[in-house]
């Protein structure tokens, strides 16, 4: 979740996580870009930080030769409360919990219950894609490596915002889904398929994904504060609040429960607990201390062996020293490379939080940043500056030179926004009476969505996914733009009917307005028809 393919690309390569910041910068951003690069200070960087994007918390990690050399919070876990992020404070990490999903299938590998290139339908008989030769030929390896000819986070709006679908009801509603390109033949960021993998790791063990990680990664791992569950983070002594922007304000938002897709997402854990995940991950699979493994150094190779090419982007001149020569995904990771070194890494995103995990393994170092805020400018920045100091490189001002970057990229955006706005036909009127595009339609995927009246208002409703509901607005002709009454999703999109010759609604589309949507807001991938006929302009 990012500024669709902007930031993201500039930085990473390439996006590795779902999501889209809500951008927000101190005054006089682009200025400070141009100050000369101070030295590295940890305390200082990260203060700095969270005033310049407006963060109000952060929680880092990092780990060198097998030791912990910072499990550090600074900030503040919720706006109006003093209590502090600390090292215990439990962020939602959402897609880095990908990782424990590979290393869950790594270890069922080394146990012989299963190999990389089985079937899926092996295990899962009744797995289906939208298409049956995928369905023969999609193996346990292609669920991890974005490459199944899905589009980007296609099939998301199953869990994303809160459903009331069930695990197995996204499964199955998997094989409505029309790819996007053919099978293995381009990148494209999944969760869906993470989804199928967890249900595969529950399988093998007879217990859920989350019972399975906390006994073979969490609890061998001395984890003891991770939850694999936003219930459970709930109930404990020391989280963080969930923070969006609304109206350009730092806001609390309430947490997501996203139980319906683990694999994908579901651990909440600490600076203090990740920090003992990437040492064992630096080791190789190896548990420290001790001779015994969490897994095995084949397994460890295998998930870090890139499998699916992913675009280099070219980055602004300012940020040229970040420029990928390779990227690729493997199993649960990106792997890219900085300054001549292999980095291994993942992001992720859910409402209110960000976090980025990064090792480099010849340099036996690992890095992990977690925000209570949805911006990838202040961990990107953050990111750079410490992979720069352990690498030996001259400090750059990256805090300064993102920031003036993502403020740039903000302002085209509005810019863009505002012009389709002005240049919409404003004396345009629907050509229907608006009771009319009232009713049920439904999708393939996702099934039912209802526009009806409330009052004098029209709203629509997604019926699985309670929060998804807004007014519609009359945009032009028959376009019209629904605005969620969740003000934090920032997902205001546009609704297109089509009418056939006799005046009633064929179907409807959907698209985002702003490219600074998250994409797991995937209205786009929606094919809206009519359950009964619309009402035509003659009925009124």
């Amino acid at each position: 979740m990012f500024v669709k393919q902007t930031i993201c690309a500039l930085v990473l390569g390439a996006c590795a996580f779902s999501g889209a910041p809500a951008l927000a910068f101190a005054a006089g951003a682009a200025a400070v870009a141009a100050a000369p690069a101070p030295a590295f200070d940890l305390a200082q960087d990260v203060n700095r930080v969270l005033k310049t994007f407006d963060v109000p918390g952060i929680a880092i990690a990092i780990v060198k030769d097998g030791k912990v050399v910072a499990a550090q919070g600074f900030g503040v876990r919720r706006l109006g409360d003093p209590a502090p992020v600390t090292p215990k404070t439990l962020f939602e990490i959402a897609s880095n919990s990908k990782a424990f999903t590979a290393v869950a299938l790594a270890k069922l590998v080394d146990e012989g219950k299963l190999a990389w290139d089985d079937p899926v339908i092996k295990h899962l008989p009744d797995f289906r894609m939208h298409d049956g030769y995928v369905t023969q030929e999609m193996t346990v390896r292609d669920l991890l490596t974005h490459r199944s000819g899905l589009g980007l986070g296609a099939g998301d709006l199953l869990w994303w915002p809160t459903t009331t679908f069930s695990t197995d009801e996204i499964i199955h509603n998997l094989r409505h889904v029309k790819p996007a390109t053919s099978f293995r033949a381009s990148y494209a960021y999944d969760n869906l398929l993470y989804i199928v993998a967890g249900r595969i790791i529950a399988q093998k063990s007879g217990k859920s994904w989350g019972d399975t990680v906390r006994a073979q990664i969490l609890d061998p791992l001395g984890m003891t504060n991770t939850t694999t569950s936003v219930a459970a983070m709930l109930k404990t002594a020391d989280y963080s609040a969930p923070h969006s922007r609304i109206n350009d304000r730092q806001s609390v938002v309430k947490p997501m429960p996203v139980d319906n897709a683990v694999g994908a997402v579901g651990i909440n854990t600490s600076a203090e607990d990740i920090a003992k995940w990437m040492n064992v991950l630096l080791a190789g699979g190896q548990l420290p201390g001790s001779e015994a493994r969490l897994f095995s150094a084949a397994q460890s190779r295998e998930i870090w062996t890139p499998v699916t090419p992913m675009k280099i982007a070219e980055p602004k001149p300012e940020l040229a020293a970040t420029r990928a020569n390779f990227n690729a995904y493997g199993l649960g990771f990106n792997i890219r490379d900085y300054r001549g070194k292999k980095l291994v890494l993942h992001g992720g995103a859910l409402q209110g939080f960000y976090s980025r995990v990064l090792m480099v393994p010849e340099e036996k170092l690992g890095i992990a940043i977690f925000t209570n805020a949805e911006n990838s400018g202040s961990m990107t920045s953050l990111q750079w500056r410490i992979l720069d100091h352990y690498l030996g490189a001259a400090p750059t001002d990256w805090i300064g030179i993102i920031a003036a970057q993502e403020e740039e990229a903000h302002r085209k955006e509005l810019a863009k926004v505002g012009k389709a706005a002005s240049a919409r036909a404003a004396g345009s009127k629907p050509s229907l009476p608006r009771t009319a595009y009232d009713g049920e339609y439904t999708d393939p995927w996702y099934g039912k969505v209802v526009i009806r009246h409330e009052g004098k208002k029209q709203v629509m409703a997604f019926t699985r996914t309670p929060d998804l509901t807004g007014e519609l607005e009359h945009f032009q002709h028959d376009t019209f733009i629904v605005r969620w009454k969740e003000r934090n999703f920032n997902a205001d999109a546009y609704v297109t009917f089509a009418l056939n010759p006799d005046g009633s609604i064929e179907r409807a589309k959907m698209a985002a307005i702003s490219d600074e949507t998250d994409f797991s807001y995937d209205f786009h991938d929606l094919a809206l028809t009519p359950v009964k006929a619309a009402k035509g302009a003659a009925t009124e």
